[in-house]
């Protein structure tokens, strides 16, 4: 019998994220400390309670772990999810309850870095409408339409949000030539300074980029943190990115900001209703380069996150403090006796 129950959303068929529908990397990780996971048919949120209230951790994959689910469970240790965002859980309600919510936001920086990268020079040099005057024949238009636009060399490149993907960004932007600008109330200046960013605030951001890119995570405080104002104070001529999440831009005033030419393109990975409605308007302009939430997406992201989902659930509940905590003050809602004197050392979200 199981020391330990671990319990998941049963998937309706094989997803991405669980390629095979088996949990053998998880296992790799869960099997030494004697766990087990146990997939829940939950068609509502009672049933999954019904069946999970005597877990001693959940995988926060298929169904959003609401307060309702969290107050249901009641030997709960861990919430781990298998991505950078935790909007899928509700954390405070998880801190209440002394419950420490996992994420992992180290595993796929450096494909949401390049794909960024790809975005900028996509956008800067209007790629999808050159691809198209090829194929439609209008071979001699590309030239007098790219005429019109400066080198990306000298351009003033601003960061909104100076996280793991910012930084691996500037690595890479830095090779070309740009001047880099960021606007992180969270982050030391030094940090910034390290990568030859220079800090400077939000308004000034907007009005000093060339081209914006955005990297806020999709927290309460910044939900729709750039609207109607922020794209306003944007050069006309400036370009947006967003590899982050679609809920902190207000997509009615992008929309409206990319009709009247308040900017002058976007390259978009994420919007705010995925998949998108087909009259969304911005799937019908033709300076706004999309991809369908794939920034992350590559051979080794699959499998190295659930790994880590199975080494955070394992380190949890051997008694140790996991290895990225999205809420490090549910410390203040357990008894300290609980944890190992190994994981105090290291301290909350190393």
């Amino acid at each position: 019998m199981a020391k330990f129950k671990v319990v998941t959303q049963k998937p309706e068929g094989v997803t991405f994220d669980l390629a095979g529908g088996s949990y053998e990397l998880e296992m790799e990780s869960l099997a030494s400390v004697g766990a087990e996971i146990e997939e829940i048919a939950a068609k509502t949120e009672d049933e999954f309670i019904q069946a999970a209230k005597d877990a001693d951790a959940v995988i926060a994959r298929g169904r959003r772990i609401s307060a309702k689910i969290i107050s249901g469970l009641e030997k709960c240790r861990i919430i781990a999810l298998g991505s950078v965002g935790a909007d899928s859980v509700d954390v405070g309600a998880a801190t209440e309850r002394g419950i420490p919510v996992t994420n992992v936001p180290d595993t796929f920086i450096e494909e949401v870095a390049d794909h960024t990268m790809m975005m900028i020079l996509a956008t800067f040099r209007r790629v999808t409408i050159m691809d198209r005057y090829v194929r439609d024949g209008r071979w001699f238009e590309g030239r007098p339409l790219l005429a019109r636009y400066p080198r990306l060399m000298g351009q003033t490149l601003g960061f909104i949000a100076f996280g793991h993907v910012s930084r691996a960004t500037a690595v890479r932007a830095r090779a070309f030539g740009v001047h880099m600008i960021a606007y992180d109330p969270y982050i030391e200046e030094l940090s910034m300074s390290d990568y030859g960013v220079e800090p400077v605030g939000l308004s000034e951001l907007l009005q000093r980029s060339d081209i914006v890119t955005m990297h806020a995570p999709s927290t309460t405080e910044a939900h729709h943190m750039l609207s109607e104002e922020h794209f306003r104070l944007m050069k006309r001529s400036a370009l947006f990115i967003n590899n982050g999440r679609g809920p902190t831009v207000d997509e009615d005033a992008l929309i409206k900001a990319l009709q009247e030419e308040w900017i002058a393109g976007a390259g978009l990975d994420v919007l705010e209703t995925e998949p998108p409605d087909p009259e969304n308007p911005l799937l019908h302009m033709d300076n706004v380069v999309l991809t369908p939430h794939v920034a992350s997406a590559s051979a080794r992201m699959g499998p190295e996150t659930r790994r880590r989902v199975g080494q955070e659930i394992a380190l949890v509940l051997s008694g140790r403090w996991p290895r990225t905590c999205v809420n490090p003050s549910v410390l203040e809602k357990t008894d300290l006796r609980r944890w190992q004197p190994y994981s105090m050392e290291r301290g909350p979200g190393v």
